[in-house]
């Protein structure tokens, strides 16, 4: 079936073809270049912030919400800072956007950070893959699995979400989906089907955590009120949420199980097929494969202790999996597997990370839009500082039960500038605090308006940089990922809405 021409009417010669990712991301960041020109730039001031965290007391800026103020001209004027085409000097213009993009950031975080963790992990594992010990392991999980391939779905669909939930899980799904994008298309699934069992899941579990260090912990932490308080009501809403993915991707699992030529992406899955068929010659499995996956495995424990006991994030994950590159290289020379040389590990090194570029590329560019719209910092004026301000004031004029649904819907929509759990954390929640006493809606559900618009949409953003990336990996275009998840992406924004909605009645403080 794998091998089967495509039917006409899955021919893609036959359809309107879809914007690729990159044009879409221009005309995106084109509109926010002309928003500079009608949006007046302001600033807050920021405050100092203490609070306690598994017993630790910790601090972190925010900004103060009664302290916006409008930039203004020498007339007095409210000031615009319209982005030109071009800006010498290190500037921000349009066509700057990409490179700016490309370069900001720090090593600890979006973009140059992510982009060259991409780079790293995908030479360490290009060595790994070109061991042939992955394709010829799958094989054999496969012959054991005959009749079963379907559970595969739920178990790492719920590994993942708890991932997400316990230590915030992100990132970390790139590399796990690397190795088990080709199991899951020699299963019968596709790419997409990747994608919702690793980013997708953590994302699920991100955002209905009852326990996140990084978007609830903090936003409890600002808002004022116990640090993970109200966990029960989010154990609760994690499973829910959870079952909800689990089943969704199986049916659709199970539908290109039945017919994978109706998969969107069964062209770009090729690559995967082709790749099998040029190793399934193979089949030996010795003690050096046995050392590979250990190696691989013991990394995998090692990275989550790190995670979870030491709060290790880019620079020191992209170590760890590159010291397991260089170990699988040696298992590799020494037991001779595929014909490894150590010039074959640099070569696959290098081939690896050269597959990461076009994901890299567009983790870049995504980046410059925020930077178009004035950057993220809130002490510095900003178009997106403006918009920030004006949402809380139109919130603050809504009823009740209206406002606590419009804290959910700018949480998503604001996600789409600021991706970061805590960084949108310290921006909104300072705002939407002191709102929600204002318009009597307690702190804790403006804190889960915020958990659950800050999470889900990073399944759909394209500012996001582990979501680019994992896409990436998997070679699924993010026009195609649109055409498929909108409608995963609508029935978790009105279940959302009916949990923050039924929060604020049933009084959840």
């Amino acid at each position: 079936m794998a091998n089967q021409a495509p039917s006409p009417a899955a021919n893609p010669q036959n359809k309107v073809p879809l914007p690729d990712t990159l044009v879409i991301i221009f005309f995106v960041a084109l509109a926010a270049m002309l928003l500079t020109y009608l949006v007046p730039v302001g600033s807050f001031e920021t405050q100092e912030i203490h609070y306690l965290a598994d017993g630790v007391e910790k601090q972190r800026s925010v900004v103060d919400p009664s302290s916006f103020r409008y930039s203004l001209d020498e007339a007095g004027e409210h000031l615009k800072q319209p982005v030109a085409l071009f800006e010498g000097g290190g500037g921000i213009g349009f066509f700057n956007f990409a490179f700016e993009g490309l370069t900001s950031g720090s090593k600890w975080g979006t973009a140059i950070g992510v982009i060259m963790f991409m780079l790293v992990i995908g030479g360490a594992f290009g060595i790994v893959m070109e061991t042939g010990t992955i394709d010829n392991g799958i094989m054999r999980l496969i012959d054991k699995t005959q009749g079963n391939e379907r559970l595969f779905i739920p178990v790492l669909f719920i590994l993942f979400s708890l991932g997400g939930a316990v230590f915030g899980m992100g990132e970390e799904a790139i590399a796990f989906a690397i190795i088990i994008c080709p199991l899951m298309i020699r299963l019968g699934f596709d790419g997409i089907t990747t994608v919702m069992v690793t980013y997708v899941a953590t994302q699920v579990g991100f955002a209905s955590s009852w326990m996140n260090p990084f978007s609830v912990a903090i936003a409890q932490g600002i808002a004022g009120i116990p640090v993970l308080s109200g966990a029960g009501v989010r154990g609760l809403m994690w499973a829910g949420f959870t079952l909800m993915g689990v089943i969704f991707t199986m049916r659709y699992g199970a539908r290109i199980q039945a017919n994978p030529q109706s998969s969107l992406c069964y062209e770009s899955d090729r690559y995967f097929r082709e790749h099998h068929e040029t190793n399934k010659l193979q089949s030996r499995f010795n003690l050096g494969d046995i050392l590979v996956l250990l190696a691989i495995l013991l990394t995998v424990i090692w990275v989550i202790w790190g995670v979870v006991a030491n709060a290790w994030f880019i620079p020191e994950i992209a170590s760890q999996f590159f010291a397991m590159g260089i170990v699988v290289g040696m298992i590799a020379v020494i037991f001779r597997l595929n014909g490894m040389t150590l010039n074959r590990m640099a070569t696959s090194f290098k081939q690896g990370a050269g597959t990461m570029l076009e994901p890299a590329l567009l983790v870049g560019c995504a980046s410059g839009i925020l930077l178009l719209l004035g950057g993220g910092k809130p002490d510095e004026p900003s178009v997106l500082n403006t918009l920030l301000n004006s949402a809380g004031s139109l919130i603050g004029q809504l009823p009740a039960v209206a406002s606590a649904w419009f804290m959910l819907l700018f949480q998503s929509v604001f996600n789409f500038f600021v991706t970061s759990g805590s960084g949108q954390a310290a921006l909104t929640m300072p705002l939407m605090a002191p709102l929600a006493d204002i318009v009597g809606v307690s702190r804790q559900v403006a804190v889960l308006a915020f958990q659950l618009g800050d999470g889900f949409t990073n399944v759909l953003v394209p500012t996001s940089a582990s979501l680019m990336a994992t896409l990436g990996v998997c070679r699924v275009d993010w026009g195609v990922w649109l055409k498929f998840i909108w409608r995963f992406i609508l029935v978790l924004f009105l279940v959302s809405s009916l949990v923050v909605v039924g929060a604020h009645y049933l009084g959840f403080a």
